[in-house]
């Protein structure tokens, strides 16, 4: 036991002292620049380089510039050596390979820094690829993870990089996602949760998985021998139309992303290839998942745009959304509303979709809110989608298959009993609100004969707002009257007035039915219009 614990002091002393010198050599005192970021990484070596692609998933959390530039990060490492790919399988599976396997090719298919493919062929002729975890990885990248947090600690505060960011914080957030990318049995509950829900899409395919031979470090599945999403050339050779495959591929990752809130967060070209007339998506191990609430204010917040309703549109990020700071709702809605002067303008078909969202985010991140980890991988996502397109379908724009999904799902989902309660609960309060209105007024006319009162008003006059403050005011009014007669009738129906009817003075009767007539009425009115602006998005 004491020898291990001098032993590991002595890896972790040699591993700082080497750290040191990179982050020296690369002048880490006079600050950080992405490039510079990047070329530490990789001098580093293939633990720092895995970290790096991990850290360009969070555009929410670090500035745009270093996640284009941690991106370009090569995932091609040096494979480790056969013997230890011998041990690593042997020992998942307590046995010899040869139990298991028939022949096995000791050249990898790709070497990552977490893990590596070989192609194999198991005992009943199955052509299988194998994913097989580094050995040691999982101890040395906590190790390194906690150097880093060390070196983060003493690093100083020069540069735009630490003056921007937690970088405890991204750390801690990277070793969560590396650990889940270690656990493959992770990844095999992944793939067939993915298969599952694509289960009845003819034209989506995945490989399939052996999970008699999968464990914590060893993925197996089926080989194959497609052709690669991008590979214009061989596709129109065999006969395939790159279009077609363009719009399957962006409505699968729609549905996945709207129906199923579980889609592929790395959908770059080696991840996806076409067989046999489908599409079939690889490597499972990046996954991203939306709640059914997140789904609907997404829903939301893509109707916002198209309808350029600025109020939705920020009820919308602050429900998505956690603070981590002061939110000034005041800057927040500037923001937004300069968002959707940029956006709103444009037709659904010219509005680039990763291109938009990483504005939104650069907007949340300068107003101390923080997006779900499920929202941030589907940015990237997106962003691999749109890569996809330009190589083989250009014309096809995303916004515009989205824009209609999202029209179709809330006409077809509308519950109008869930819309009837909720308009019932805004009248209530309005109405409650309405009877404190007089009081209120009685005391700042009194502080303002006074000489007390003070008034801070901050108005922005525009059309939109101006006819918000034209609503507004006369829904307040029409509950204050329908609240005043309510108030009214109830009063009669104390009294021994007659005539009456069930049971109740007529008058009070006539009255109950004149205020539930005129709230039914509004009611309606508020629902016919919201379905108007549905049917006219969808007609867009």
């Amino acid at each position: 036991m004491a020898e291990t614990t001098t032993k590991n002091t002595k890896d972790n002393t040699s591993r700082f002292k080497e750290i040191r010198e990179v982050l020296m050599r690369n002048h880490i005192t006079r600050g950080i620049s992405p490039e510079k970021l990047r070329t530490i990484l990789e001098e580093l070596g293939p633990t720092y380089v895995k970290l790096g692609q991990i850290m360009s998933l969070h555009s929410d959390i670090l500035p745009k510039r270093y996640c284009d530039a941690l991106m370009d990060l090569t995932s091609d490492v040096t494979p480790m050596p056969f013997n230890e790919v011998q041990e690593v399988l042997e020992k998942s599976w307590m046995c010899n390979i040869n139990d298991i396997l028939s022949s096995i090719e000791e050249t990898p298919l790709g070497s990552a820094s977490i893990a590596q493919v070989h192609k194999a062929v198991l005992r009943n002729g199955d052509d299988v690829v194998i994913k097989v975890q580094r050995k040691g990885i999982y101890d040395i990248m906590a190790r390194d993870i906690g150097l880093l947090h060390r070196l983060v600690s003493l690093m100083p505060k020069i540069g735009d990089l630490k003056n921007m960011v937690d970088l405890d914080m991204v750390l801690d957030e990277m070793w969560t996602v590396a650990q889940q990318e270690m656990d493959f049995l992770k990844e095999a509950a992944n793939i067939t949760e993915f298969a599952h829900n694509n289960k009845d899409v003819v034209y989506i395919g995945i490989p399939e998985l052996y999970k008699e031979y999968t464990t914590d470090r060893v993925l197996v599945m089926e080989y194959v021998d497609g052709v690669s999403i991008t590979d214009t050339e061989e596709l129109l050779k065999r006969g395939y139309d790159t279009h077609e495959i363009g719009q399957k591929l962006v409505n699968n990752f729609i549905k996945q992303v709207m129906d199923d809130g579980f889609f592929h967060a790395d959908p770059h070209p080696g991840n996806i290839c076409i067989r046999d007339g489908k599409i079939i998506w690889l490597d499972m191990g990046m996954m991203g998942r939306l709640t059914e609430q997140q789904r609907r204010i997404m829903m939301r917040g893509v109707e916002s745009i198209a309808l350029r309703d600025v109020s939705m549109l920020e009820s919308a990020v602050m429900d998505l959304c956690d603070e981590f700071g002061p939110v000034d709702r005041a800057q927040l809605y500037e923001h937004l509303r300069d968002f959707l002067n940029k956006y709103g303008s444009l037709s659904m078909g010219s509005i680039n979709i990763p291109e938009s969202m990483q504005d939104l985010m650069d907007i949340m991140k300068n107003n101390c809110l923080a997006l779900p980890h499920g929202v941030t991988m589907l940015a990237r996502g997106l962003a691999h989608i749109e890569g996809d397109l330009v190589a083989i379908a250009p014309e096809i724009n995303m916004f515009d298959i989205a824009a209609s999904r999202v029209s179709e799902t809330y006409l077809e989902d509308i519950d109008l009993k869930a819309e009837l309660k909720t308009n019932l609960k805004r009248l209530y309060r309005s109405a409650s609100k309405g009877i404190e209105l007089p009081g209120l007024a009685t005391d700042a006319l009194k502080e303002y004969l006074k000489g007390e009162s003070r008034t801070n008003l901050r108005l922005q006059i525009s059309g939109p707002f101006a006819e918000l403050v034209y609503t507004s005011v006369r829904n307040l009014v029409i509950g204050m009257c329908i609240t005043g007669l309510l108030i009214g009738s109830a009063i009669i129906c104390t009294t021994d007035m007659k005539p009456r009817i069930f049971g109740i003075p007529f008058l009070g009767f006539m009255g109950f039915a004149i205020a539930s007539s005129a709230a039914g009425f509004l009611i309606l009115r508020y629902m016919f219009v919201r379905w108007l602006k549905k049917r006219k998005l969808r007609n867009k």
